[in-house]
């Protein structure tokens, strides 16, 4: 006896694919820089873009960015920082890293690919001196072989202090207040 359908044409099929949430961290996963324009342009009109980015979360609470960098996908990466308000430094819910805490210890795996997703990062202005939920920051998972890295990081750290306080120093002689968490040590940082 054949198997009859039990839907009837109004009720939704489990047919329908993935959705583009699952869309976007499986280009982020392989690295499909081809799947990640598809569905950006396909949301394009509909959604709005950033905030799309921003916030989906895959099942461990980890944005785009994170999926990118922890799989080593360094051209989706490129092509997720060149998003107009993309964040450059959300949060992973489990230990509150930053993709840049990911590039650093990718370096363990990959130093090359690491490092240059480390570089990327820093170039679209990661903070460097956000902290982890474990207290580190992003140069305390280098891989101690990759000293330029190392000092890469730290170059930037310091730059990153250097800014804040010239942004505090505008903001104090404007007689404004200044947010901490608008220079880059928000609640996962320790910098001050």
């Amino acid at each position: 006896m054949a198997k009859e359908d039990k839907t009837t044409p109004n009720e939704p099929q489990d047919d329908e694919g993935a959705s583009p949430q699952e869309q976007l961290f499986e280009a982020c996963r392989r690295d499909n820089v081809d799947l990640l324009n598809e569905i950006l342009e396909s949301i394009t009109g509909t959604t709005d873009l950033p905030t799309f980015l921003n916030e989906s979360r895959n099942a461990l609470g980890e944005m785009a960015l994170h999926v990118a960098v922890k799989c080593g996908s360094y051209e989706i990466l490129d092509a997720l920082l060149d998003q107009e308000g993309l964040e450059v430094d959300p949060i992973s819910r489990m230990d509150e890293e930053t993709p840049l805490h990911f590039a650093a210890r990718y370096t363990g795996t990959d130093a090359e690919v690491g490092s240059h997703m480390v570089e990327l990062l820093v170039e679209a202005g990661a903070d460097p001196r956000l902290k982890s939920r474990g207290k580190q920051k992003p140069v305390d998972l280098v891989d101690p072989r990759c000293e330029k890295v190392r000092e890469s990081l730290n170059e930037a750290e310091v730059a990153s202090g250097v800014q804040a306080g010239i942004q505090r120093e505008a903001a104090q002689f404007k007689g404004e207040a200044f947010d901490d968490d608008e220079a880059g040590s928000g609640p996962a940082s320790d910098s001050e």
